[in-house]
């Protein structure tokens, strides 16, 4: 906000200073000087003449001459008040013959004009008849507007961040407040647990000191993208409640030799001016890598970044009450020397949440979401496999946003499941055009991977099954695995490559011929049967072995690669490769073939529904049919959206509700103010009351309708018979008296 001001302020006074310039030139032109003449007299007389010609009468009234320059000025002129600073004529003359020059003048403009002689009244002046206002403002203006420049040149240069003369100031930022606690992140218990001790570190720190244990100078969160390092950071500042300094290993190199090193020397003053507190350098991969690692000599200023790094860490000088934390997805580029302890004390590594910290993170990102009843958060958990909290909070979120888009008051499982699939896969296509030929052998394909994924016995089960396009995929076959198995066996592996290859065995079963549908199913077979042979030593002719040489390669360092295998062992491994695929193909298109009826079945469900999930697929399997499965998922959305129904009726009618009772609030204040009437806040009152007793008021409107025919049945008897209306209305409470009577005598 003062940032702002102060922007405003800097555009206000540029504008005024150049409204004043330009005044400054609107009056230094105003009215013109005449003609410049580089001649002698002669000259003067022609433009006299020449000017004088069509206006016999016109007179010069002064006349005023100083350093070799003559200035006239004519009778009538717009110069009058300006001269001799504005005139008519100027001229210049030998300022050695000043003698004698007003009789040459006349002498001149008389013979000029031998006609008719001019009048000339002349007023000779050596000095101005006083000074103007504007000769005493133009200097002033002249040394204001270089006070402006001078001021402006060394705001420029004094800027903390544009300024060149502060490129070596740190573009840290100092945060002294800080609302994110422990509680605010999930999934990550053991990686609290450890930060949980920097925090007790920095409010009790003589716990530790009295048993000789020194605070852990620095902290390296490492972990894949999304996983919440930063996140971590901030709760650490927040429990800790001291200062937190930020910056990110960009900000430190510049195209100028030294800057980094001087922004590390400054970031370590500002943490020094507020200790105790922590200083977290974002994806420090940027500043840390190992040096000596680039090809044709290394990055001379980015080494020296590093250097003063290694310095401020742990160098002759002590940083008592500093803790570095700071984070990267590249540990395996880090210079040891920064990796060592002393400078970064502890490795933390930040996983990707397993089934138990997603479902707490789903929790806690959906605090501020209404859901709906059918959502389950342990099913989302099991769904969202390999989900890091930036993945899910961006699920929850495009939920959130489908949910609206569809004017739904609550978020229900199928917006968060499709949001899954628009995070993972992209958004559907369902405008695209698509031929019915397509679109069979889309269902066939899927279908044969879904009844596979269910035959097969260590396959995760099918979550959902579609035709429609989504992102680069016809359509998709979705698996929700039952919990997060750290390792694969074997038996897995096997039915995984089967199951890709049930999209390949359908259409040729089904077609008699295959297409090109199946592409990224083949890729992802044969990686899986490579895998099995090269990197986890599952070959029965090979064995124990590995033949892995695809680790992840640093370039500056691991720039060249060779097998270690001859090329003998290398056939032989994909002899291996091939047998596996092919035993997979024949099992799978035995299973096809014995399932020909449900692979129909399948298709037709998908070709009514477009979309079907676990409990339609299950369905299947049990032995009912794509039209039994149908009526039930017709009067499920039946259901749901009476149900939806019902709570937008609720929503609105407290909504309506909450407007009765402001107009109710705003009619006291106005009734207290004297604009309206008693009667008129009666009558708003009024209608709130109507609102908030419907029952009232629809039973006085019953009675009334139910005694209007009576009343207009007894007007009519009235008219006809008045008489023996009265005679009855007389004897009718004796009559019923007497009832009464014989009531008790009975």
């Amino acid at each position: 906000m003062e940032e702002n001001k102060s922007k405003f302020k800097f555009s206000y006074v540029i504008l005024l200073v150049a409204i004043v310039l330009l005044l400054c030139l609107i009056f230094t032109n105003n009215g013109s000087k005449g003609e410049f003449l580089t001649g002698g007299e002669a000259e003067v007389s022609e433009l006299i003449t020449g000017r004088e010609k069509n206006n016999k009468h016109e007179q010069m009234i002064a006349f005023y001459y100083k350093d070799g320059v003559g200035y006239i000025l004519l009778k009538d002129s717009k110069n009058v008040g300006h001269f001799p600073t504005n005139s008519d004529y100027y001229f210049y003359y030998d300022k050695n013959g000043t003698d004698g020059i007003i009789e040459r003048l006349l002498q001149k403009i008389n013979a000029a004009n031998a006609d008719e002689t001019l009048e000339i009244d002349i007023q000779v002046a050596t000095q101005p008849d006083g000074i103007s206002f504007w000769d005493i403002l133009y200097p002033i203006l002249y040394i204001g507007f270089g006070i402006f420049l001078i001021w402006m040149v060394f705001r420029m240069f004094s800027n903390s961040n544009k300024g060149a003369m502060t490129f070596g100031k740190s573009k840290a930022r100092a945060y002294t407040s800080n609302k994110v606690k422990f509680n605010d992140v999930a999934g990550s218990d053991e990686e609290k647990q450890e930060l949980e001790e920097i925090v007790e570190f920095l409010k009790n720190p003589r716990k530790f000191t009295s048993l000789g244990a020194r605070i852990p100078k620095g902290i390296l969160l490492v972990g894949p993208p999304g996983t919440g390092k930063t996140l971590l950071a901030r709760a650490v500042a927040g429990e800790a409640n001291v200062p937190f300094i930020t910056i990110s290993g960009s900000d430190f190199v510049e195209m100028f030799v030294g800057v980094g090193a001087s922004r590390v020397r400054d970031l370590f003053d500002q943490a020094k001016k507020n200790k105790p507190c922590i200083v977290f350098i974002d994806e420090i991969d940027a500043v840390g890598r190992q040096r000596g690692a680039g090809l044709g000599g290394g990055n001379d200023e980015r080494e020296q970044t590093l250097n003063q790094l290694l310095v401020e860490m742990d160098g002759f000088e002590p940083n008592e009450g500093i803790i570095v934390l700071a984070a990267t997805n590249r540990s395996d580029v880090l210079d040891p020397a920064l990796m060592r302890p002393g400078r970064f004390d502890r490795q933390i590594y930040v996983n990707i949440p397993d089934v138990k910290g997603r479902e707490g993170i789903i929790k806690i990102h959906s605090k501020n979401k209404p859901l709906d009843e059918n959502v389950d958060f342990k099913t989302l958990a099991k769904i969202t496999v390999g989900f890091t909290g930036a993945d899910i909070e961006n699920m929850l979120n495009e939920a959130a946003i489908l949910a609206a888009r569809a004017n739904r008051p609550k978020i229900n499982m199928a917006d968060i499941t499709e949001g899954i699939n628009k995070v993972t896969m992209g958004p559907q296509k369902k405008s695209r055009l698509i031929t019915e030929r397509d679109k069979k052998i889309t269902a066939y394909h899927e279908s044969g991977h879904a009844i596979l994924g269910k035959k097969l016995q260590y396959c995760d089960e099918i979550q959902e099954v579609s035709i429609i396009p989504r992102g680069m995929a016809g359509g998709y076959t979705m698996q929700r695995p039952e919990n997060d198995n750290s390792y694969r066996s074997y038996n897995y592996l096997m039915d995984e490559i089967a199951m890709c290859m049930g999209g390949r065995i359908a259409e040729e079963i089904i077609f008699k011929d295959i297409t090109t549908g199946a592409s990224s199913d083949i890729n992802q077979a044969t990686k899986i049967a490579h895998d099995m042979i090269y990197r986890y030593g599952m070959s029965k002719n090979l064995g124990f072995l590995s033949l892995d040489t695809s680790q992840q390669v640093f370039i500056g360092r691991d720039y060249q690669t060779k097998n270690e295998f001859s090329e003998k062992l290398a056939a032989e491994a994909d002899d291996e490769i091939r047998d596996i695929l092919e035993y997979n193909y024949k099992r799978a298109k035995k299973i096809l073939n014995e399932n020909v009826n449900l692979l129909h079945e399948m298709v037709k469900l998908l070709f009514a529904r477009e979309t079907i999930y676990k409990d339609e697929v299950d369905m299947l399997m049990e032995g009912k049919t794509s039209d039994e499965i149908q009526e039930i998922m017709e009067k499920r959305d039946k259901e749901q959206k009476e149900k939806e129904a019902k709570l937008k009726k609720e929503r609105e009618e407290k909504e309506l509700m909450l407007s009765y009772e402001r107009k109710v609030k705003e009619g006291e204040k106005l009734l207290a103010s004297g604009i309206i009437t008693k009667e008129e806040y009666e009558a708003i009152k009024q209608d709130f009351e109507k609102y908030k007793n419907p029952q009232t008021e629809d039973k006085k409107a019953e009675a009334t309708e139910k005694a209007a025919p009576e009343v207009k049945s007894e007007e009519k008897k009235a008219v006809r018979k008045p008489a023996a209306k009265k005679t009855e209305e007389a004897e009718k409470p004796k009559r019923t008296r007497a009832r009464k009577d014989d009531g008790k005598g009975e």
